[in-house]
């Protein structure tokens, strides 16, 4: 399997418009930040979790070419508001693109684009196929692929992340469930959002996250959905466990 960081910046983007801080000032390719999303290409599987506003450049920026499906983790517009530019891969390999996700985000795709879903398309529109997670709990099937979902909470929002052979990837998230815990363990790889080193009313502090990592052990750990609040990759890299690293945009992690 190999996990490409598509993007592993928090909602705004790093650098953020407007900012002049060192971070947003920075030279260094890791601190540039496009919105958080991720590949898998496992067993020949081509997967995308996330569709984020910054969607077609990283399709292009990782040279993505085919595309099997999408998972969702949840609604919110920087994991979805790309969704509009699954249409090259309808036009290129000539059918529908099943999307996973929750009911409720399935819900809310079918509002924020009417015009997919309508009666009467409109030519050259997306065409998807939705495919509803009903049990956070019970792995499902993605075309061969078994995926077991991860219960987290975003505040008060529920969300999920994905666990696919040894490799478990959960963002947007500052509470993790006993029961998600038992199945991340024996992880090879866990990727787990940290958003700066500062409270957060719906994401884990860097320490919160190393915190929780270390609970679970993985042999190897990745930090994602950072924002420009966090500090320069070098600098906050170093303070870290040997074995936790901060992800960056075109990381790519065999597992």
């Amino acid at each position: 399997m190999t996990l490409t960081f598509l993007g592993t910046g928090t909602s705004s983007g790093v650098p953020m418009i407007g900012c002049s801080c060192a971070v947003c000032r920075s030279l260094d390719p890791r601190d540039q930040r496009l919105r958080v999303a991720a590949h898998l290409l496992v067993e020949g599987r081509s997967v995308v979790i996330d569709t984020g506003p910054d969607f077609r450049q990283q399709m292009l920026r990782a040279h993505v070419t085919h595309l099997d499906a999408i998972l969702f983790t949840h609604e919110h517009k920087d994991h979805t508001a790309g969704l509009d530019d699954v249409r090259a891969f309808n036009f290129r390999q000539g059918q529908e693109m099943p999307v996973f996700a929750e009911p409720r985000v399935l819900a809310q795709l079918q509002r924020e684009f009417a015009y997919v879903f309508a009666e009467h398309k409109y030519p050259g529109v997306p065409r998807v196929a939705l495919h509803p997670i009903e049990d956070d709990q019970a792995p499902f099937d993605v075309l061969g692929l078994r995926v077991q979902p991860l219960r987290a909470l975003h505040h008060r929002l529920p969300v999920l992340g994905f666990r696919i052979g040894d490799v478990a990837y959960l963002t947007d998230a500052n509470y993790l469930p006993d029961s998600t815990k038992e199945q991340l363990r024996g992880c090879d790889v866990i990727v787990l959002n940290a958003l700066r080193q500062e409270p957060h009313i719906s994401h884990f502090t860097l320490t919160e996250a190393v915190a929780v990592l270390e609970e679970l052990a993985p042999r190897r750990a990745y930090l994602t959905h950072i924002s420009h609040q966090l500090g320069r990759h070098h600098e906050v890299e170093a303070g870290l466990p040997g074995w936790v690293r901060l992800a960056y945009d075109g990381l790519r992690v065999e597992g």
